[in-house]
Parts: structure tokens; sequence; C-alpha cells
């Protein structure tokens, strides 16, 4: 039996319906620990429901100024050292993009393997996070991640993520004909830029998710998405739940169109699991995900978007579904990562006391 804590980014909920693709994986991986007979602890911040044990840090409301950001974190950091006082983990799953600030205050239990998910792009992190001293295996989200990493890393799997297909299904009712934006309203997310575009062929654009709280992201909303928006193209809020589903599952395409190169889209997985097709005009990741011309379209120029949303009505929903399916399952996604704790706890131990390895059940 595996005891495994998992640290979240302190400033975003972690549930199944989290705005955060990171938070979404993490609440997955904690239900996968939970129906696998396995100890599953979760270190995250207000809002979050888990299945396991919830280790909750409250952070101040308001503007996440650098000051409350820091403060924040440092109650984080205090937390977790108290988790790891009263309890024997066999392992720690980093997934926010903060981590370092925890692993560089006070070295962590060496006898404890500490695994990192990669889920933002790697100039996102600290620089002391990849020091070759540091004692940390990574995983990345996806192979094209992978491909652009310092080769130099310890990058013990490349495990793709995965949504419940169960859960992300084509619906019976009429399909609509917006073009849906959805996920962080931030400015590397480009939803500016999407916005722009149906303008310009007079498509209607829905725009849903959440503003947080950080100045340059109110500023941006105030600025740059605001005066986009009319009768034809509206702001929604954030979404989840049945609407969420019924928005992506309606829509004529889901828009992808971050201006940074994301390591995945798990909206966009949610997109094509529901039938829907998705239009790309972003670097990275992304485009990886669809079957041009199938299953998608991908954009090289922002001006083509408007084209795009357009020529993007020709094509056929069932191979969107169809390709979710073959590629997109979550239970693949949360098997593997149960597999690489397995490795990397049964290594642990086993270099520590083999007698103790096999009491567990945990060598190789």
């Amino acid at each position: 039996m595996l005891d495994v804590l998992s640290i979240a980014y302190p400033f975003a909920s972690v549930h199944s319906d989290a705005v955060g693709g990171a938070e979404q994986i993490v609440s997955a991986l904690d239900a996968a620990l939970v129906a696998a007979g396995h100890h599953s602890t979760v270190l995250a911040g207000p809002g979050s429901r888990v299945a396991g044990r919830l280790a909750l840090v409250e952070v101040e409301a308001g503007e996440l100024s650098s000051e409350r950001i820091r403060r924040g974190q440092q109650r984080y950091f205090q937390k977790l050292q108290r988790l790891l006082a009263e309890r024997d983990f066999d392992l720690l799953h980093f997934h926010g993009c903060d981590c370092a600030r925890y692993l560089a205050q006070q070295p962590l239990p060496g006898s404890i393997p500490k695994l990192v998910t990669l889920h933002v792009p790697n100039d996102w992190y600290e620089p002391n996070l990849f020091r070759p001293d540091a004692g940390l295996s990574f995983a990345c989200v996806s192979n094209w991640q992978r491909e652009h990493l310092p080769s130099q890393l310890h990058v013990r799997a490349t495990i793709e993520n995965g949504v419940d297909l169960r859960r992300w299904r084509p619906l019976a009712e009429p399909q609509g004909d917006y073009v849906l934006c959805l996920g962080r309203i931030s400015p590397e997310k480009g939803f500016d830029r999407a916005l722009r575009a149906a303008r310009s062929v007079d498509v209607p654009l829905l725009l849903a998710g959440q503003v947080y709280a950080y100045p340059e992201h109110q500023r941006h909303f105030a600025e740059q998405i605001e005066p986009l928006l009319d009768e034809r193209r509206r702001f929604l809020g954030p979404v989840a739940g049945r609407r969420k589903r019924q928005l992506l599952a309606r829509a004529r395409c889901l828009a992808v169109t971050s201006q940074v190169s994301e390591t995945s889209s798990l909206v966009a997985m949610e997109a094509l699991a529901c039938g829907t097709p998705v239009v790309v005009a972003s670097p990275g990741a992304p485009a990886t995900l669809i079957e041009p011309g199938r299953t998608g379209l991908v954009v090289e120029d922002p001006s083509e978007l408007g084209r795009a949303f357009e020529e993007v009505l020709a094509l056929d929903r069932a191979a969107c579904r169809a390709s979710a399916e073959r590629r997109f399952d979550v239970r693949r996604t949360t098997a593997s990562y149960l597999d690489l704790y397995r490795e990397l706890a049964s290594e642990t131990v086993a270099s520590l006391r083999p007698e103790l390895a096999l009491e567990r059940g945990l060598s190789a």
C-alpha cells in the first residue's frame, strides 16, 4: 500500500471541475489512489475537494500581490513541514509551478522520493528546481514537452494527461453556432485574438473562465477583453459541471489561442471527447493533440483564425470523439502514475532496507 502526498499550487482549488488542468489531474490521481486502496493526502488551498485526506491551507482573499503570495507560500511550506513530521510518506508529488520555493527553503527528507510533474512551460519554474543535485525525478505531460527539455534533467516518464470519457461525451442536443474559448483569463491565453477573429467574420463567441486576482490578469481583462465584447461575443465567467459539458459539446469548435508554448491542453481533450473539433493557434503541444483537417485545424497566423472558424464546420464530430477514446482516457494517465509511484517508492525502500521493501510489497 502506498502513502502519497500531493502538493498542489496553493492559489488554485483542486477538484474535478477546477479551472486549471494541473488541479484536475491532482484530483484524478487522488481519486485513483483511494479507489486502488492506497492512502492519498493532498496539500491544497481553499475550495479544494478530494477523495482522500485534504490538508487545507487558507490563503488570504483579495488581490494576489507579490507580498500576499509570499505569505501564502510561507504558510504552505509550514503546513508541508508539519505533514512530514506527522507521517512517513512513500512519495511526495509536486504539481505547482512554485514548487522550487518549498524544495529550496529547507532540505526535505532525503529518504522520500520526490516527483515533479512539469505541467507548465519550463521557463515558468525557478531555475534552481533543475539543479543536478536536487535529487528530483520529473514527469512530462507530453512528448512535445519532453523533446524541448534540457537533456540533463532526470525525466522518469512522459505521462499524457487524460479526461474522464464517461463524463465528457457528445450530447443529443442540437449543436450551437458559437466558438468557445475556455480557461484562465490571462494575457498569455490570447483570448483577445479569438475575439477579434470572431468579430471579423461575425461569428458568435462565448468566453468562459476565471479572472484570478492577479493585478496583471485583471488589467488584461479590463483593457484587452472587455472592449471586444458585444451581443454576439460574450463573457460568461467561470463555468463547471453540466453547464461546462453542454457548452463544450454544443460549440462549433473550441479555440486554443495561447501565446506561450503550452505543454498540453486538457480543455482540448475535453472538447474532442465531446465530439467538438479544436482550432489551434498556439505554439507547443496543443497542435499535437489533433489530427489537422480531421479533428481540428492548426492556424499558423492569427489573421487566419476567422477563416478557420468558418471552415471547421466541415469536420466530422464523430472522428473527434473516436480520437479522444483512442488517446485521452484518464484511466491510462492515472494507471501510469501509480506504476511510477510504485517504482520510485520501491527503489528508495530497497536501497535503505531491502527487508522493508519485501514487507510492503514494493520490491520489483
